[in-house]
């Protein structure tokens, strides 16, 4: 056994591995762009919302009862108002009147 010979060795089985790392790395990303540009297909573009519409009210700071079943997604709520710079008056039965920023990242309205 020559150590030189199992060092070479050694060096080309570390590059294959770096070769498969950046190969998986690649179909990594190129699967996520996939996944993001489906899913953003689906979304209503820009959150234009209109008056009369019914939408759903997404709040990530629900954790009162924290589990996989509990749902974040809130409503159906009625749009009544619609403001400048993302700001939508929702109202409900139960629930009232009040706005809601589109933009916030704790909340976010979706279309029902």
């Amino acid at each position: 056994m020559d150590p030189t010979l199992c060092g070479n060795e050694r060096k080309l089985q570390v590059l294959e591995l770096e070769e498969w790392r950046l190969h998986d790395y690649e179909n990594t990303k190129i699967y996520k762009e996939k996944t993001k540009r489906l899913l953003d297909a689906r979304l209503k573009g820009g959150k234009d919302f209109q008056p009369g519409e019914q939408v759903l009210l997404y709040n990530s700071r629900l954790r009162l009862f924290p589990g996989k079943l509990r749902s974040k997604w809130l409503g159906p709520y009625v749009v009544t108002r619609v403001f400048p710079y993302g700001v939508v008056e929702i109202s409900h039965p139960e629930q009232g009147v009040f706005k809601v920023n589109g933009h916030a990242s704790n909340t976010t309205l979706g279309v029902w």
